[in-house]
């Protein structure tokens, strides 16, 4: 758990983050949005002391990190950023393994993890462990990135847009992949993103800020239907709302018994995904069928756009 207390950095007369204080749970993504000069950077440096804070507190399982020699702090705490920042004279293999070697671990056990991790983010280990960076394209430097911030097995991995160089197609795909790991690592993430969509996405909860302050920290539904400020509302977007909804909910949570014409959907999109279909094609329905392919129902239209109302 990360208990940030009235957390605040000053620069001479400017203050950049002004008393946020907010708590991330064990195994959540929290995401910090906000236009440039927020201070959402500010904030999330402030938490593995890469930023000295000027006053205000952080806990990582209840230890202060003031406590913890700065140095030994990150080596426990997982950081990835935008562009990757990988070493370009150092192989694919030995990005990676980093910090388990700053860790002193023995040798089969880095080559272990190394492997591992290349899998997991679907980069063969025999074709890429030896690679240099500048063999690699955007998408797969950027994977490589998240393998070597998760390497030392990390409880606490930091972002800091960390998808923000990549094309949309590229994007989302690494984002699903951050999920899918997330999920099987257990791991707590804290996310920057200037972009509402993504922290929707990938939030379990997301802070907004702007001049320094913590607007708003909230589930994403709370977020989307109950803004607490102009700002967080102007963020969201007036006439993205309803579409933001749907975009948090799953086919299979209204899928009913019975049959419906034409190409199916998968149990696993987005309720905007499935809206999309039905006024694309002009149908009041959609088959649907799960990972294998197999029918398992319908989905109506207007119990979709019913989801897309503004919760009471």
């Amino acid at each position: 758990m990360i208990e940030i207390e009235a957390l605040t950095k000053d620069y001479l007369e400017l203050t950049v983050v002004d008393h946020v204080g907010l708590t991330v749970a064990d195994g959540e993504i929290a995401v910090i949005v906000g236009t440039s000069g927020s201070g959402k950077t500010t904030l999330l440096r402030m938490i593995n002391r890469l930023i000295e804070p000027t006053s205000g507190t952080v806990k990582i399982d209840g230890q202060d990190t003031r406590d913890v020699p700065a140095f030994e702090l990150r080596r426990r705490i997982g950081y990835a950023i935008q562009g990757h920042g990988l070493f370009p004279h150092r192989t694919v293999g030995q990005n990676i393994a980093t910090v388990p070697t700053l860790l002193g671990w023995d040798k089969g056990k880095i080559a272990a993890r190394v492997d591992e991790l290349l899998e997991l983010f679907q980069l063969p280990a025999a074709e890429f462990r030896d690679r240099m960076p500048s063999e690699l394209s955007g998408g797969q430097q950027q994977r490589v990135g998240v393998a070597r911030a998760l390497a030392a097995e990390p409880k606490l991995l930091l972002m800091d847009e960390p998808f923000g160089a990549l094309d949309p197609i590229i994007r989302a795909k690494a984002q699903s992949d951050l999920l899918a790991i997330q999920k099987r690592f257990g791991t707590t993430i804290v996310l920057v993103t200037h972009d509402m969509e993504e922290a929707i996405h990938l939030g379990s909860r997301i802070a907004v800020m702007d001049k320094g302050k913590l607007l708003q920290y909230a589930p994403p539904d709370e977020i989307i239907a109950r803004p607490a400020t102009p700002f967080v509302a102007e963020l969201i977007g007036t006439g993205e709302r309803p579409f933001r909804l749907l975009s948090l909910g799953k086919v299979r949570d209204l899928v009913e018994p019975g049959p419906a014409q034409g190409e199916p959907i998968s149990a696993d999109a987005s309720l905007r995904d499935a809206y999309a279909e039905c006024l694309w094609t002009g149908r009041e329905m959609l088959p649907v069928v799960d990972a294998d392919g197999a029918s398992i129902g319908r989905i109506r239209r207007d119990d979709i756009a019913h989801k897309a109302e503004r919760p009471q």
